[in-house]
C-alpha cells in the first residue's frame, strides 16, 4: 500500500488508531478459522463519519476494506484475503438508548454481546440469539453474519430482530434503513439485505434491535439414547408435537467421549445425548411442556433420561455442552467447525450420514448443535502440516455439503459463507441466484472493495 494512502488514513482516524506494526497486522491476519492472510494496515474507527472518509479513499483508490468485529468467524470472514486495510469497529462499543417501552434498544457495532445482556438484565429484558461466542462476540459481527445460538429453535437468530441499521456504502454515503417500530411494510426491506451479508455490500455502524421479556423460570433435562437415529427422531418428535423448547441440542457419542476423556465432566456412555430446556412465566409452564418432551424421549427408546433439579444442575448440564468444541480442539492441531442445517425432519439423516462420511475418512470428529432448529456442528479435527489428513478434511467437508443440500438443507444456519465455503455456494444456489446475488455486489460495490472474496461473489 501506497505510503501516502496510509498517511491519509492515520489523518482520518488519528495516529493512536492506526496501525501498520508487523506484530499487529499479524494478529489481524487471522480470526476463528483456518484462514489468513496478512493486512497493510488497520484501522480503529470511533464513528460512522470516519468510516465514510476511509470507505471515500478507499473507493478512490481501489484498495480492500475488511470490517471486523472479535474475528471470531469460523468461516473466514474477517480474514483480509485481499489484503488492504482492516477496519476494526470494536471501539464503537456504546450502548446509544435503551427504551424499554418500545422493547428495543440502540448500540454501535463493538458493543459485546454478553455486555448487552448484562446491562439489559435489570430491566427483565433481553437480546435472545445466543451465541456460544457470546461473552466476546460483537453485535455488529452477529447482524453481519446474522448468527444464532441455543435458543434458536424457539426464539430464532439474529435477523428477527434487527429492525435498522446505520450502514456506510462503499462509496461513503451513510444511509438508514428499517424502523423503529414492531412492523413495518414500507418499501423493499433494506434491513435483510444487510444483515448476514458479512461486510460486503456496507459497513454496519448502529444497529436498532427488538429485546424480548426475559422468562421467569426454566427447566432442564437430558436423554442418553444407545442408537443415534432414535435420537434423531426424539428431536423431530419434540419440534412438532406443540411444544417449542427454548433449547434442544444435541452431542453424538464422539462428543460426550471427548467430554469423558479430556474434562472433569461426569456422563454416561451412549451413542448421542439430547440436552433441552424449556421456558416461560411460571414452574408449571415449564414443568408441563418438559413432561411432554420427556414423553417423547421415552417413546423413541431413551436410555437414561436426567431432569436437573436446581439451578446448579442444570449448570452442570450446559457447561457440558459449552465445552464440548474446545475439548475436542485437543485432538488434533487443527480442526473445521461447519454449522449445516436442514429440515427438522431430516435430523436424523443427517446425523448418520455426517457420521459415516467422516469415519471413512479415519479422522477424528464430533457433531453436536442446535437439533431444535435443524442446525448441526460436525467438527473435524486434522494436522495442517499433513497434506493427507487435509486432503481427507477437505473431501469429508465436501461431501458433507453435498448430503446437506441433497436433504434440502443449506450450507451455513449461522457461521456464514466467509471464505470456507464461497466454492459451495452454487451447490445450493441456482445461477440465477448467484447472478442476482453478484448483480447487487457489482451494484453496490463495483469496485469490489468491501470484503472481496466472501460468500462467492
Amino acid at each position: 500500500m501506497d505510503e501516502e494512502i496510509k498517511k491519509a488514513l492515520s489523518r482520518i482516524v488519528g495516529e493512536e488508531n492506526f496501525t501498520d506494526r508487523l506484530i499487529d497486522l499479524v494478529t489481524y491476519s487471522y480470526d476463528a478459522s483456518d484462514h489468513s492472510h496478512r493486512p497493510d494496515a488497520a484501522l480503529w474507527a470511533l464513528h460512522a463519519d470516519q468510516v465514510s472518509q476511509i470507505l471515500r479513499l478507499a473507493n478512490e483508490h481501489g484498495f480492500p476494506v475488511t470490517p471486523r468485529g472479535a474475528g471470531t468467524s469460523l468461516t473466514g470472514a474477517a480474514v483480509p484475503a485481499g489484503g488492504g486495510v482492516v477496519l476494526d469497529l470494536c471501539r464503537m462499543n456504546r450502548i446509544l438508548d435503551i427504551r424499554i417501552a418500545d422493547r428495543l434498544v440502540v448500540v454501535q457495532p463493538g458493543v459485546v454481546y454478553a455486555d448487552l445482556e448484562k446491562t439489559l438484565a435489570p430491566s427483565g429484558f433481553f437480546f435472545p440469539p445466543d451465541p456460544a461466542s457470546g461473552k466476546v462476540c460483537t453485535i455488529g459481527g452477529n447482524a453481519a453474519t446474522n448468527a444464532g445460538g441455543l435458543r434458536g429453535a424457539k426464539y430464532g437468530v439474529t435477523r428477527d430482530y434487527v429492525l435498522g441499521l446505520q450502514i456506510v456504502l462503499p462509496d461513503g454515503r451513510i444511509l438508514r434503513t428499517g424502523t423503529g417500530c414492531m412492523k413495518s411494510a414500507s418499501g423493499y426491506d433494506l434491513t435483510r439485505l444487510f444483515v448476514g451479508s458479512e461486510g460486503t455490500l456496507g459497513v454496519i455502524t448502529e444497529i436498532t434491535l427488538k429485546i424480548s421479556p426475559r422468562p421467569l423460570a426454566t427447566t432442564t433435562a437430558c436423554a442418553m439414547f444407545q442408537d443415534l437415529r432414535n435420537a434423531g427422531r426424539a428431536v423431530s418428535d419434540i419440534m412438532h408435537s406443540g411444544i417449542i423448547p427454548s433449547v434442544l441440542e444435541v452431542l453424538d457419542s464422539h462428543a460426550v467421549r471427548v467430554l469423558r476423556d479430556k474434562s472433569d465432566i461426569v456422563l454416561p456412555e451412549g451413542e448421542a445425548m439430547i440436552l433441552t430446556e424449556t421456558d416461560g412465566c411460571t414452574e408449571g409452564e415449564t414443568a408441563y411442556q418438559m413432561d411432554a418432551i420427556i414423553r417423547l424421549f421415552r417413546k423413541n427408546n431413551a436410555a437414561e433420561i436426567q431432569l436437573a433439579r436446581s439451578s446448579e444442575e442444570a449448570e452442570g448440564l450446559w457447561r457440558a455442552r459449552k465445552a464440548v468444541g474446545s475439548a475436542a480442539a485437543k485432538l488434533r492441531t487443527n480442526n473445521v467447525s461447519e454449522d449445516v442445517t436442514i429440515p427438522i425432519s431430516r435430523v436424523p439423516d443427517l446425523l448418520t450420514g455426517v457420521a459415516a462420511i467422516v469415519a471413512r475418512h479415519g479422522l477424528p470428529f464430533v457433531i453436536f448443535g442446535h437439533a431444535g432448529d435443524g442446525n448441526l456442528h460436525p467438527k473435524i479435527m486434522f494436522d495442517h502440516s499433513d497434506p493427507d489428513q487435509v486432503r481427507k478434511v477437505q473431501q469429508a467437508v465436501e461431501e458433507i455439503f453435498r448430503l446437506t443440500c441433497s436433504l434440502g438443507g443449506t450450507l451455513s444456519g449461522e457461521h456464514g459463507i466467509g471464505l470456507a465455503k464461497a466454492p459451495f455456494m452454487a451447490l445450493e444456489h441456482d445461477p440465477v441466484a448467484m447472478d442476482l446475488m453478484r448483480s447487487l455486489k457489482r451494484l453496490l460495490d463495483p469496485k469490489n472493495i468491501l470484503n472481496p472474496g466472501k460468500l462467492g461473489l
